[in-house]
């Protein structure tokens, strides 16, 4: 039976904000949490980018529900050991409700360093690779690795998990779908698209779990939450590989005005409609999904926990 999970988001919220939002989500019934992994928003607009390992700290003494981050690039920004010893202590202090959702990231967040920013082909390969070392790691045994991309010299983690954390890795197109089912323990992806599901299914991904995650905007004015939407997210849907290119918010802002509001009102769940926001959820079901992370744009979180407590989250459940 499918989950479904709050989605947590650095880049729109405070600290402060974010720890709020997951106790109101245990209240309001839902089972999970999924938290981003940022160094920069998408825009200045979402104003915010907390570092995702002091929040999952933070957020194990504030709730009891598992939280996966949707997600982690281990490749560039972070080494992978150092990814590791991070996924580890989460694990622990989580009591084993830790999953590590880890991708090809992007360059807004990657080329802080000033690396140049790898093709996907070259990318996928590091992250292949990140994956072996984080395994290895996460044994707690000692660890030398010489890579093509990646060194670790008599390395071991001391504090680890009972069992090592699962590692979801993220996926748009059937080509690293089918990386996902070779190398990771689930499948991530933020549409809900059968065909996907299946190619990390018959790409080795049989028994993993496929997660997805979408971003509603509960509101009893339409017409406002798709400007607020058109203000902070029109970065959703930039089309292409706009999003693993573009370097900084600023880009971000320049090729968001090529979408329309109108766009975003078609393609955005906004408003107060409970069969929109429950068939929005239930679509990730029917194509598979074994969990489903919702977040809720801007500020209106109350109404947003209060409606989906008592009206969204117990008709899909039904």
């Amino acid at each position: 039976m499918t989950q479904y999970g709050f989605f947590l988001s650095c880049e729109e919220f405070t600290p402060d904000e974010l720890i709020s939002q997951a106790r109101r989500a245990r209240e309001a019934g839902f089972t999970r949490l999924a938290i981003s992994d940022h160094f920069h928003p998408w825009n200045d607009a979402q104003g915010n980018s907390a570092f995702v390992w002091s929040m999952i700290g933070a957020l194990s003494q504030a709730v009891d529900l598992p939280v996966t981050t949707l997600v982690t690039c281990p490749t560039v920004r972070l080494h992978p050991a150092v990814t590791a010893q991070a996924a580890a202590t989460s694990s622990v202090l989580l009591g084993g409700r830790f999953a590590l959702g880890v991708g090809t990231g992007e360059a807004l967040n990657e080329h802080v360093h000033g690396d140049a920013w790898p093709s996907f082909d070259q990318r996928a390969e590091m992250l292949e690779e990140a994956v072996e070392v984080m395994r290895e790691l996460f044994s707690g045994n000692l660890v030398t690795h010489r890579g093509r991309h990646y060194t670790v010299d008599n390395a071991r983690l001391y504090t680890v998990p009972e069992e090592p954390p699962p590692v979801y890795v993220s996926a748009f197109g059937p080509k690293a779908a089918e990386l996902a089912g070779r190398i990771g323990d689930g499948f991530v992806t933020m549409t809900p698209d059968a065909d996907l599901v299946g190619a990390f299914r018959e790409g080795g991904g049989a028994d993993g779990k496929v997660v997805g995650g979408v971003k509603v905007c509960w509101s009893a004015d339409r017409d406002e939450a798709v400007d607020r939407v058109h203000r902070l997210w029109p970065t959703e849907l930039l089309p292409g590989e706009l999003a693993q290119i573009l370097p900084t918010p600023a880009h971000f802002e320049q090729a968001s005005e090529l979408v329309t509001r109108e766009a975003v009102a078609e393609a955005v769940t906004c408003g107060d409609d409970v069969d929109q926001h429950v068939e929005t959820v239930r679509a990730y079901a029917r194509a598979g999904f074994d969990e489903v992370y919702v977040g809720q744009i801007g500020p209106d979180q109350d109404a947003f926990f209060d409606s989906y407590r008592e009206l969204v989250l117990p008709a899909l459940r039904r």
